[in-house]
């Protein structure tokens, strides 16, 4: 398979929030955003079962996670992005489990720094990912799984014109246990001009 998957590597902005792939020379900013996150993040970590249930934090970690992905972004399995705000990395936004055949479809997980949180971030980023993987990459569907009790996680893609199509039971395992979660998904004929338009929108109009 080609070294360049299509839609990859790439970079999307929209006004303060841009997405680029992301890179080792990260470590040091992920380790001290998630180093100061682990309550924030502890409830919604997916963790190994039988495994410790802790936040990864480690340079260690990231240097393996971030060689996988990019692994998996050059099979063309996944898209793993930074996310930055005015310059600054604070969080991260995966497309992963990309498939294509007659599904051609990707599921989306993301978390973003406890002390930005609420200024709009994730839906951007949601909103330039989704559109990216529909147009560009080619993609049919989109989904999110979110635990119910995420509240936050929620809104961000009810906000986006995604649809709740039902519970998954015991769908990760999650804080020592396995976990419901909710399916939101989104289809390519469903997102109309686009989302990042749509959430420009939904911003103007209140």
């Amino acid at each position: 398979m080609s070294d360049k998957a299509p839609g990859w590597p790439a970079v999307l902005v929209d006004g303060p929030v841009e997405l680029r792939p992301l890179r080792l020379r990260d470590g040091a900013a992920w380790v001290e955003v998630r180093s100061r996150n682990v309550e924030w993040l502890r409830e919604w970590e997916a963790t190994p079962p039988g495994a410790p249930a802790e936040v990864p934090t480690s340079a260690a970690t990231f240097v393996t996670m971030t060689r996988r992905l990019r692994g998996e972004a050059r099979r063309g399995r996944g898209l793993p992005f930074a996310v930055l705000y005015d310059g600054e990395f604070v969080g991260q936004l995966n497309a992963a489990s990309v498939i294509r055949g007659s599904l051609h479809s990707t599921s989306l997980g993301y978390w973003i720094d406890r002390r930005v949180a609420g200024r709009g971030i994730m839906p951007t980023a949601v909103a330039l990912v989704t559109d990216h993987c529909f147009w560009t990459v080619g993609l049919h569907r989109v989904e999110v799984n979110i635990r119910p009790e995420n509240a936050a996680s929620r809104r961000v893609v009810e906000k986006l014109g995604f649809r709740e199509e039902g519970v998954r039971r015991g769908f990760l395992h999650i804080a020592g246990d396995w976990r419901d979660h909710i399916s939101y998904a989104l289809l390519r004929d469903e997102a109309a001009d686009g989302l990042v338009k749509r959430w420009h929108r939904s911003r103007t109009t209140g």
